[in-house]
C-alpha cells in the first residue's frame, strides 16, 4: 500500500512527510452528501490515509422556501466549505459538481474530477411510470429552471411547482401526495441505493442535463499542492474533460441558476459530442435554443473550447 502523505495545511513543506497522515473532507450534511464524502473517504484509506469527514450545514440547506435562483444561486451550497478550507479545519472539499459555481473565489480550485455516475434526469411518481402518462394539468415538482422549461417544451399543459429540500424530503413530499411526480437526479437516486423509485430515466435528446450532473468535483486551497498530488490518481480523465466542456458553456452563458441552460457531452470515440440548450427566463414556455459542436478534446482546454463555441452558438441564435 502506498502511503498517504499530507502536510497540515499550516505547516506544509513541498518535501515534508507526515509518519501518521489525517485528513479531513469537508461536506455537506445531507444523506447524498455524506454518501459522497464516505465514498471519497473510503478511496483515500485505501491508499493509506487516516480520515476523518467534517459535516456541515450550508446556506442552501437552510434556505428552503424560495428557489436557488431568487436567493443567491449554487455558491450557497459551497461558501461554508470553503471557509472551513481557508481556516485549516479541512484539507478538502467534496461536491455534486452540478451545485459548485462555474468562477470560484481566489485562492480555490477543481483539483480532482471523479468517475460520472448516470448524468440523466430521473422521473418518480407513485402513480404514473411515465411522464406522458400524466393527465393535463397534474402538477410536477421541480425548482430548477432548467427542467422547468425542459418539462414545459415537453408537457405544456402541466403545472410546475416549486419543490426545494434534499433528497428525502423531496419523496417524501412526493409520497404526502403534493405532486403527481417529481423529476431528480438519477444519480443521486441510484448512489442512495433509491434506484426502485425511478419509474423512468429520461433520453438526454428530451430532458438535456445539467452541466456536471452526476459528477463529484473535489475543492481544494490552490496552495495545497500536497492534496493535488494526492488527489491526482482519483480523477477519471474522461469525465473531468467532459464536465468541463459543459462547464464553459455555463460560465461563458453567466453560469447562474437565475438561467434555464443545460449542457452534455458524451464521448463518441476519440470526439467529445456537447449539445447544449437555453431557455428565455422571462418567457418559460419560450422555445429552447439549441447548440452542438464536437470534436477531439484530448486536454482541458480543448474541451473547454468546444463549449466555448456551443455558447457562441447559443448567443448568435439570440440567448443573453
Amino acid at each position: 500500500m502506498r502511503p498517504c502523505m499530507l502536510a497540515s495545511p499550516r505547516t506544509f513543506e513541498p518535501h515534508s512527510v507526515m509518519s501518521t497522515p489525517h485528513i479531513t473532507i469537508a461536506t455537506r450534511e445531507s444523506r447524498l452528501a455524506l454518501w459522497q464524502a464516505h465514498h471519497l473517504q473510503d478511496l483515500l484509506r485505501a491508499r493509506g490515509c487516516e480520515v476523518r469527514i467534517l459535516g456541515m450545514t450550508t446556506q442552501g440547506d437552510q434556505i428552503l422556501d424560495r428557489s436557488l435562483s431568487k436567493v443567491g444561486g449554487k455558491g450557497l451550497f459551497v461558501k461554508e466549505l470553503e471557509v472551513a478550507l481557508e481556516a485549516g479545519q479541512a484539507d478538502l472539499a467534496v461536491h455534486s459538481l452540478k451545485d459548485v459555481p462555474m468562477e470560484l473565489p481566489e485562492g480555490f480550485q477543481l483539483a480532482c474530477v471523479m468517475a460520472r455516475e448516470d448524468p440523466r434526469d430521473a422521473w418518480v411518481s407513485p402513480h404514473h411510470a411515465r411522464l406522458q402518462d400524466l393527465p393535463a394539468g397534474a402538477v410536477v415538482g421541480t425548482s430548477s429552471l432548467r427542467r422547468t422549461v425542459l418539462l414545459k417544451s415537453l408537457r405544456p399543459d402541466l403545472h410546475i411547482e416549486p419543490l426545494r429540500g434534499n433528497l428525502d424530503t423531496r419523496l417524501r413530499k412526493l409520497d404526502e401526495g403534493q405532486y403527481a411526480g417529481i423529476v431528480l437526479a438519477a444519480a443521486g437516486l441510484k448512489r442512495l441505493g433509491l434506484g426502485e423509485r425511478i419509474r423512468q430515466v429520461f433520453d438526454p435528446s428530451d430532458m438535456l442535463p445539467a452541466a456536471g450532473q452526476g459528477a463529484l468535483g473535489i475543492e481544494i486551497r490552490t496552495a495545497r499542492d500536497d492534496v493535488r498530488a494526492l488527489l491526482q490518481p482519483l480523477a477519471d480523465m474522461p469525465t473531468w474533460l467532459a464536465v468541463a466542456a459543459e462547464r464553459a458553456v455555463s460560465r461563458a452563458m453567466g453560469g447562474s441558476c437565475s438561467m434555464p441552460l443545460a449542457a452534455h457531452a458524451r464521448w463518441q470515440g476519440d470526439r467529445l459530442d456537447l449539445h447544449a440548450a437555453w431557455g428565455n427566463p422571462e418567457q418559460l414556455d419560450a422555445p429552447l435554443l439549441r447548440a452542438h459542436s464536437q470534436g477531439p478534446a484530448p486536454t482541458l482546454a480543448q474541451a473547454e473550447a468546444l463549449g466555448l463555441a456551443a455558447a457562441q452558438q447559443l448567443r448568435s441564435q439570440g440567448a443573453v
